[in-house]
């Protein structure tokens, strides 16, 4: 590794390849063999009442049913507020904080960061109302049990899910000479919740090749995007009773007949889809693009080449088994640069926070946690899950460094010092956490800082525990 000593390497495994500590003694003697031995699935969800996908989907059918029928209700009568304010705002909720407890929590933070890379590449978001309920569930569901198994495998679970389906559109694609568009065509009908049948959708196929596997320059065609639409017709979230339906296919809605995506021909039929995805994420292609967002994400905005070359090269060696590349990223001597260039975006740097103050396990006022965890991140600008469009949040220091953004930062952390610093020795804490990434000139503002709170606010801000 290029490092300087052993101190310096606990430190960027702490807060490059995890999610930042209180002390690097918990790092130990061996900060790669202490990543190492994270990767794996992710640690389940902590939170209570967090529904499966089959439960969310009964509660979100449930909750528009009832803005269905409330909606000509009176201002003011229970069926009009129930129907207006949302009976899923508390699962929405709970999701969120789900998401953020764990993170602030858990012991396998490379593991758990591992999981916010992968669930923003796959992003859904609660920008569209269609995934309201379902956010949650799907990064439960799809994402956490994934991260260390064949890339593939996520792909699948990710492109079929009720929440991705309902995202990218792909619940009102048929395709043109599918049954069901027949039957539609002779009598006019409208179809489930009110909504009419269009005929192809190709959000949810263009979405997977640009931003799933192949990338922007990935080598497709406007004829793939068709042909692959076409593949994804009958891909759909089943209604009422069919909920939890284990299988989302509905033939009714299938393109019939043969097609052919970037040179191969796939047959008729649910098959085809995971045999399309299975040499999707075989591509080498896929493996180039996946890995330079995987070496943007913990290392630098413009990755050395060389490292990004190991990663791809290892991915189509092992037919994109993420375990694989993960240890061959932990490997790289490039990743352990003394240099920290990643700049946290305002939910790592809640979290990096939150795990800095054991919020969870000493602080005397709880409270703490629920104004980090509950409101922070909104009010630096990150709204949780709700990413503005389907290529996710951006993973470069460009995109969170403009002035309202900065000021933003030094009011949370001015707040947070203000309510939590009497409580904490930020002098110890900036010792124990940064260790040799700690300059003497943050030292020295810290020792001056005229009490608790602001020194805590100094530290929060401070170049080295801003940038990872």
């Amino acid at each position: 590794m290029a490092m300087s000593t052993r101190e310096t390497a606990a430190a960027i495994a702490a807060h490059r390849f995890g999610l930042g500590e209180a002390s690097l003694a918990g790092v130990g003697a061996d900060p790669q063999g202490w990543l190492m031995a994270q990767i794996g699935p992710a640690d389940p969800a902590r939170g209570e009442n967090l529904p499966s996908t089959a439960q969310a989907l009964v509660q979100v059918q449930a909750e528009a049913e009832a803005r269905r029928m409330a909606k000509n209700a009176p201002a003011g009568t229970p069926a009009e507020v129930a129907a207006t304010g949302g009976r899923y705002r508390e699962l929405i909720l709970s999701d969120a904080r789900s998401r953020l407890l764990t993170a602030t929590t858990t012991q396998r933070p490379f593991a758990e960061r591992l999981h916010l890379f992968w669930a923003n590449h796959f992003t859904v978001s609660l920008a569209k109302g269609a995934t309201r309920g379902l956010v949650g569930a799907f990064e439960r569901d799809a994402i956490r049990p994934n991260i260390a198994g064949p890339f593939e495998t996520m792909l699948t679970a990710s492109s079929t899910h009720p929440a991705m389906l309902r995202y990218l559109d792909n619940q009102q694609s048929a395709g043109p000479r599918s049954r069901i568009v027949g039957r539609l065509a002779k009598r006019a009908e409208r179809l489930q919740e009110g909504a009419r049948v269009t005929g192809l959708n190709e959000n949810l196929a263009r979405e997977i090749l640009e931003l799933h596997t192949l990338g922007v320059n990935g080598g497709y065609s406007q004829a793939d995007v068709t042909s692959f639409a076409a593949v994804l017709t009958g891909w759909r979230v089943a209604r009422g009773d069919r909920a939890g339906d284990d299988s989302p296919f509905d033939p009714a809605w299938h393109e019939p007949g043969r097609k052919t995506v970037l040179g191969k021909s796939y047959p008729e039929g649910p098959d085809a889809l995971g045999l399309l995805l299975r040499d999707l994420a075989r591509h080498p292609s896929t493996a180039r693009f996946v890995s330079t967002k995987l070496a943007r994400h913990f290392v630098a905005d413009d990755p050395p080449p060389a490292l990004v070359e190991r990663l791809a090269q290892t991915w189509r060696r092992s037919d994109g088994q993420l375990a694989e590349v993960t240890r061959e990223l932990v490997r790289s001597p490039d990743a352990w640069d003394a240099a920290p260039t990643k700049l946290k975006t305002p939910e790592e740097f809640a979290v990096s926070s939150a795990r800095l103050l054991r919020l969870d396990e000493s602080l005397p006022e709880r409270k703490g946690l629920a104004l980090l965890l509950a409101g922070g991140v909104n009010a630096l600008g990150q709204r949780l899950q709700t990413a503005p469009s389907p290529a996710g949040w951006p993973d470069r220091a460009e995109e969170w460094l403009g002035p309202e953004a900065v000021w933003k930062r030094i009011e949370w952390s001015a707040r947070v010092g203000d309510r939590l610093g009497r409580f904490v020795d930020a002098r110890a804490l900036a010792e124990a956490s940064l260790g040799p990434r700690l300059s003497d000139d943050t030292r020295t503002q810290i020792a001056r800082a005229a009490d608790g709170p602001q020194a805590l606010a100094l530290l929060l801000m401070a170049p080295e525990f801003q940038r990872r």
